[in-house]
């Protein structure tokens, strides 16, 4: 994964100081890492650009006020992705923000049909964690064909289940 990146593990430590949210419910960081894992895999088949999949993973819920309705955390975490990238915190292109910034927006209420494949694996990749709340995803709800595989499907229900973590630096 050329555009992978690098200090993945400081990134999370800089976003979690400015988290609002138990980094242990079912929006911290666990969910956060299943939903790199499932994002690098759904990229890695469909081409998606997984600089974006691994700063969504962490941002899009990162500035959740709570773990019910909060219909404006995802304007905040593009919020604070922007204030890390104009700190260079983080480094991405004005093309790769601009997804990034939908990604984290629309993720809760987009639909399926996003404006860019990195945008629908980010989306995917989240909703392929719903198992984490008792909900089992619905392909009808997912974007790429990848997260639609049954076998997909079928693995990252398992994984979101048993709320599987891994170490920031690896998939």
């Amino acid at each position: 994964m050329a555009n992978s990146i690098a200090n993945y593990g400081d990134l999370i430590h800089a976003i979690m100081a400015r988290g609002f949210l138990s980094h242990h419910g079912i929006h911290g960081t666990g969910h956060w890492m299943r939903v790199r894992r499932n994002g690098l895999l759904l990229a890695e088949a469909e081409g998606a650009n997984s600089r974006v999949i691994e700063l969504f993973a962490v941002f899009h819920d990162s500035q959740r006020h709570n773990d019910n309705h909060d219909p404006e955390h995802g304007k905040r975490g593009a919020a604070l992705a922007f204030e890390f990238r104009q700190q260079g915190l983080i480094d991405v292109s004005d093309a790769e923000f601009a997804e990034l910034e939908e990604a984290c927006c629309d993720h809760t209420n987009g639909g399926n049909a996003p404006a860019s494949l990195s945008v629908a694996v980010c989306w995917d990749a989240d909703r392929l964690d719903l198992g984490r709340v008792g909900i089992t995803p619905d392909p009808k709800y997912l974007c790429t064909e990848a997260a639609k595989d049954f076998d997909m499907l079928n693995w990252a229900y398992e994984q979101s289940v048993a709320r599987l973590t891994r170490s920031y630096g690896h998939v």
